[in-house]
């Protein structure tokens, strides 16, 4: 079994002296897809925010390659390799598909690697390739969720944490979000993926976990959830 890459050991954090997540802990190894799953407005983007240096923890620790990054500013978590792909794609609207992928390629070791880098953006995201004269304002919706994904990519980074993916998105282009992700996987991307459906967990994750009002309250293999009817009725509507 891989080591684990990212390690998060009983965090707690919130907003205004209100916790959110109430002693979270989880693992992704090297190479995997972890998905944490469950209902809006009980922790998941939180946890993320917490892991990319945007929240800051009350108690416990988070781990990169055994090194803690919690209590660092969010663009040194960045520079050690956490990429976050936000829920909202919140690209440069008024710049092109390139330089909007080149804004990822910000860090020292990114612009060493950037034909590198545009080249597997490109390979993944013909789209993208294709438009990389448009401004970002004349994208479709699924268009700039590949854009927010690209850019991320152009980070370099060791693990991508990815927030609600196919939100608001139609069915055919969610279709196409999740083949990106899974060519990814194949790719030996590391993935730490929060969604609010259970549906594409047994497409692509290793492994998932169940956050409720702040709590992990279940984990194990996304088969295994499929068996599991009154955790999928009561937490996920069916």
């Amino acid at each position: 079994m891989a080591e684990a890459l990212l390690e998060l050991e009983n965090i707690v954090a919130g907003y205004h002296n209100q916790p959110v997540l109430k002693g979270v802990s989880l693992d992704v190894a090297e190479g995997s897809v972890v998905m944490v799953i469950g209902p809006n407005g009980h922790g998941k983007t939180t946890l993320l925010r917490c892991v990319s240096g945007l929240v800051s923890l009350s108690s416990g620790g988070i781990r990169l390659a055994g090194t803690r990054i919690d209590g660092k500013r969010a663009d040194r978590i960045v520079s050690d390799g956490v990429i976050h792909i936000p829920q909202s794609d919140l690209p440069f609207q008024d710049m092109s598909v390139i330089d909007n992928l080149m804004m990822g390629a910000y860090l020292t070791r990114a612009r060493a690697d950037i034909r590198r880098n545009i080249e597997e953006v490109f390979d993944l995201l013909p789209r993208l390739a294709e438009r990389r004269g448009q401004t970002a304002s004349t994208l479709s919706g699924g268009e700039r969720r590949m854009l927010a994904i690209g850019r991320g990519l152009m980070a370099g980074g060791r693990i991508l944490l990815v927030d609600e993916p196919s939100l608001g998105l139609a069915p055919i282009v969610i279709e196409q979000i999740y083949g990106i992700l899974t060519d990814l996987k194949a790719n030996g991307r590391t993935i730490l993926l929060v969604e609010e459906s259970a549906a594409r967990a047994t497409e692509i994750a290793d492994r998932v976990h169940l956050l409720d009002d702040g709590r992990m309250i279940w984990s194990g293999m996304p088969a295994d959830l499929l068996k599991r009817p009154e955790i999928l009725e009561t937490y996920l509507g069916g």
